[in-house]
């Protein structure tokens, strides 16, 4: 947008008059980035405007500029976003204080000016890395929440185990029950929750598998529990994993690569999928 002064003014003042739709605190922020008088770039509240000059206001990306640094945004519209979370970063906690998925959106939605909060669709362990969707409202979470089987019909991880798994394709059952310290398994119904894990092992050499896993269930820590169930361990796994794990790489071995489900308001087919961490690759090289 351009507009040509005709009178004397300051420069904040002359940009509400014109553009009368936007607050004190959006004029502001347009300051520090977006506008020009005469072709420089000028940030000075107070700058004397004179008539004849041309104040240009340059169209910005908020999306990039704010973009947060502990996942990255790989899909929004206005009822959700979907993001690849890095590893070491919480889904959710019922401590405001600590940062999780959602205090960082919450945060990018505030300098986005977007009115609305972060709902929690599904999670991920905090040292698992991943494709997942998070809801802009609770109905939309809701939504998700009543018809999570049937909306969401591909979700995939890569993992990196210890050793040669075999067989190279097979489906894990167990019960999985909440321990003092971590998830317990058995491999008969005690009263725990049924997990169901299907593998195929990708790529393997004399020290680890690379596997593509599928859940039939979404319990806590199921795959890290299932692959140790099978004594082939996630690499770099300090609950589930082996005490003297000396694999060349400094985070736990599992991302959820692929993510796909039916739109819970426009009913289309969101499909999104992330290459397999480099990381991952270059223990295959080993």
């Amino acid at each position: 947008m351009e507009f040509e002064v005709s009178k004397p003014a300051e420069l904040l003042t002359f940009l509400l008059e014109r553009m009368p739709q936007m607050n004190r605190t959006r004029a502001k922020e347009m300051l520090a980035h977006e506008v020009k008088v005469d072709g420089r770039k000028v940030t000075q509240f107070n700058y004397p405007l004179q008539p004849g000059m041309l104040v240009t206001i340059e169209k910005c990306n908020y999306k990039t500029r704010f973009a947060p640094r502990d996942l990255d945004i790989v899909y929004e519209d206005n009822h959700l976003v979907v993001v690849n979370k890095h590893e070491g970063l919480l889904s959710y906690s019922k401590k405001m204080s600590e940062k999780t998925v959602i205090t960082v959106l919450n945060n990018y939605f505030a300098k986005t000016h977007q009115s609305c909060h972060a709902h929690i669709v599904h999670r991920l362990d905090r040292d698992t890395s991943g494709l997942m969707v998070v809801s802009k409202s609770k109905e939309v979470s809701q939504l998700f929440e009543k018809d999570w089987k049937e909306r969401v019909y591909d979700r995939a991880y890569v993992a990196v185990a210890w050793g040669k798994v075999e067989p190279e394709k097979d489906t894990i059952t167990s019960w999985l029950t909440d321990g003092e310290f971590c998830v317990l398994s058995s491999p008969e119904d005690n009263g725990g929750k049924k997990a169901v894990t299907h593998y195929e092992v990708k790529q393997c050499n004399n020290h680890f598998s690379l596997l593509e896993l599928r859940l039939d269930t979404g319990r806590r820590n199921q795959i890290r529990v299932h692959l140790r169930e099978l004594k082939h361990p996630v690499v770099h796994d300090p609950m589930y994993g082996y005490k003297e794990d000396r694999a060349p790489i400094n985070r736990l071995a599992l991302h959820a690569f692929k993510l796909c489900f039916y739109h819970p308001i426009t009913r289309k087919r969101m499909e999104f999928e992330t290459p397999y961490p480099s990381s991952f690759l270059k223990l295959m090289e080993e």
